[in-house]
């Protein structure tokens, strides 16, 4: 990272997912899963995450379209990712979806969350999940524009409850795109 004019920039190349980065990618989620949930999700739901399977989930994804999926790169290196798409909660009341936002501990602060987030979903109305007493990721997200909504879900695969927040209002725009 270096500062211009007052203003943290990112550095660290942002690229859309290929498949020369599938493997990383699959191997920085698992880390930041680790890293990010450990004492909230089970260790061995933790445990469980092998790198193959992962990188093959990524690798369908990638190869379907359905999903925008973008890479943090250091030194070639898949640092955190971005993935957003149409929404999945048919109770949503936007049209888009934040399906996941990683990056790696050694690198928050450095703006590069920031970086990924608007390459996945630019000013938009979008809708995400988030788990339940996670202060660092909520107000990160309160930061870009979001607010809880009230809806709640268990997370299928480790069991923990989320809150859906939502950014109603595309950045610097009427509110005329967010579906009724």
């Amino acid at each position: 990272m270096r500062l211009h004019r007052g203003t943290v920039v990112c550095v660290h190349p942002i690229r859309e997912l290929g498949a020369n980065h599938v493997r990383s990618l699959a191997e920085c989620h698992i880390d930041c899963w680790r890293e990010s949930y450990r004492g909230m999700v089970p260790d061995h739901v933790l445990a469980a995450f092998d790198v193959d399977k992962r990188a093959e989930q990524w690798e369908r994804i990638r190869r379907s379209g359905t999903a925008k999926t973008f890479v943090a790169l250091d030194h070639g290196v898949v640092i955190g990712f971005s993935s957003s798409g149409p929404t999945r909660d048919p109770g949503a009341p936007v049209d888009r979806e934040l399906y996941a936002l990683y990056l790696r501990g050694s690198f928050h602060g450095s703006g590069i969350a920031t970086a990924l987030l608007d390459a996945a979903i630019g000013p938009d109305p979008v809708a995400l999940w988030v788990f339940d007493d996670n202060p660092r990721a909520e107000a990160f997200y309160r930061k870009s524009g979001f607010d809880a909504d009230g809806a709640r879900r268990l997370e299928p695969f480790s069991g923990v409850m989320e809150v859906r927040m939502i950014r109603r209002q595309a950045l610097g725009t009427a509110p005329d795109r967010v579906r009724e």
